[in-house]
């Protein structure tokens, strides 16, 4: 068998559960450019890209080894089942409530077979299956939050994983046991809508509190979570913590309060700022990360501006810039007026460089500090990787003694 991930972490702590749980059914796990009696595509739907490299990806498989049985699992399969049935090559798709079920579902299929669609109303879908990465990195993508009831006009995640639903605290706790008894250093946890974590009386912040009593872990990282749902009290937390990691990733989307609007995000710039603002008073070694679409239907030269100029001013580290794509069934494709495609790459374009920039100056102010880095376990060729407490990039040679270790580093 072989995986291809497309997406986001949370897909691929997905993966890496599926592929433990053929691992145990007797298959043996292939790289995925190699031959396999099974290939398995965990597809996103966020962009048009995402559809188009699933694509790409069967007619790959169909020239290479167009004997081996092709399952396409994850939001894409979720959303337009039928459209991928239809893919020459795809013997399996796998829905939201049945990816987890891929074991039966192999051992009922044959190659020949007409494609079979196994899917799900996703109205009906409030079933929790908990997820982790493991073996594949120093890092651990543990999931702890799935699905999503806010209702941006421009996603399509609730319609492909369903409503809100989280693990239980003492299910999260045991994951991450288990994780360390595999010799694992960092986790990071994930959810499509990370703070809206709700387990019985237990919130997010109490999780994140439980987690720190964890023995054998080092450190753990937030991967996103909504500004909105970043309290006062979470920043504080991580602030007096010794596990949890001096790093934010929180989606802003857009610097304009009109634009939020249409979106229907839910907060304003003035408290994204704020909460900005907050983590920097408490924590100045913070890195802080963003995520921005542009082209948004009916952003104006003005309006994507303002959101440069905003962004420009906030103390942020970093920057993921996403192109406006028109998604099926999104309350965005009735916005207008449209902006045009190559108007939509040239503000992505100048966002980027502005993310580079950024980088770069928050790297350079803690040039001569000594901070400690979590070294990855493989090298890429004669190098080998690390990141900072604070998600400073670190590439050095290789030392095998370093790897999955921390290291107090000079930057």
């Amino acid at each position: 068998m072989a995986f291809h991930t497309l997406g986001c972490k949370l897909n691929y702590s997905e993966t890496s559960t599926l592929s433990r749980m053929l691992e145990k059914e007797g298959f043996e796990k292939k790289e995925f450019d190699e031959a396999a009696d099974v290939y398995v595509i965990n597809t996103c739907s966020v962009t048009d890209n995402a559809d188009k490299e699933c694509r790409h990806l069967v007619r790959r498989i169909q020239r290479e080894s167009p004997g081996s049985m092709v399952v396409i699992t994850g939001c894409y399969a979720q959303l337009k089942p039928a459209e991928i049935a239809s893919i020459p090559g795809v013997d399996l798709v796998l829905g939201a409530a049945e990816k987890f079920n891929i074991v039966d579902h192999l051992k009922e299929w044959s190659k020949g077979d007409p494609a079979k669609i196994c899917s799900c109303d996703i109205e009906t879908l409030d079933s929790f299956q908990a997820s982790f990465s493991l073996n594949d990195r120093t890092r651990t993508f543990l999931k702890v939050q799935d699905g999503c009831d806010y209702h941006c006009t421009f996603c399509t995640i609730p319609m492909a994983r369903g409503k809100s639903r989280s693990d239980t605290v003492a299910g999260v706790l045991q994951n991450v046991r288990e994780a360390v008894a595999a010799g694992v250093k960092e986790v990071v946890l994930t959810g499509v809508n990370l703070g809206d974590f709700q387990s019985q009386e237990a919130n997010f912040l109490t999780l994140m509190q439980e987690l720190e009593k964890v023995e054998g872990i080092d450190r753990y990282r937030i991967s996103s979570i909504e500004p909105n749902l970043l309290s006062p009290e979470i920043i504080e937390w991580v602030a007096g913590s010794s596990k949890f990691m001096p790093h934010f990733h929180i989606p802003l989307q857009s610097g304009s309060n009109r634009i939020l609007g249409l979106m229907r995000r839910r907060y304003r710039r003035e408290l994204y700022a704020e909460r900005v603002s907050r983590i920097k008073a408490l924590m100045p070694h913070c890195a802080i990360g963003v995520d921005v679409i542009v082209g948004f239907p009916g952003e104006t030269e003005t309006e994507f501006r303002e959101t440069a100029d905003f962004l420009h001013e906030l103390d942020i580290s970093y920057l993921h810039v996403f192109t406006y794509s028109e998604r099926d069934n999104t309350k965005a494709l009735d916005i207008r007026p449209i902006v045009p495609v190559s108007v939509r790459h040239e503000r992505n374009k100048i966002l980027r460089n502005l993310s580079y920039k950024k980088m770069q100056y928050f790297t350079e102010l803690h040039r001569g500090q000594i901070r400690k880095v979590l070294f990855e376990k493989q090298a890429r060729g004669t190098m080998m990787e690390g990141y900072t407490d604070n998600y400073v990039k670190i590439t050095t040679p290789y030392r095998p003694e370093w790897a999955n270790t921390l290291v107090d580093w000079t930057i």
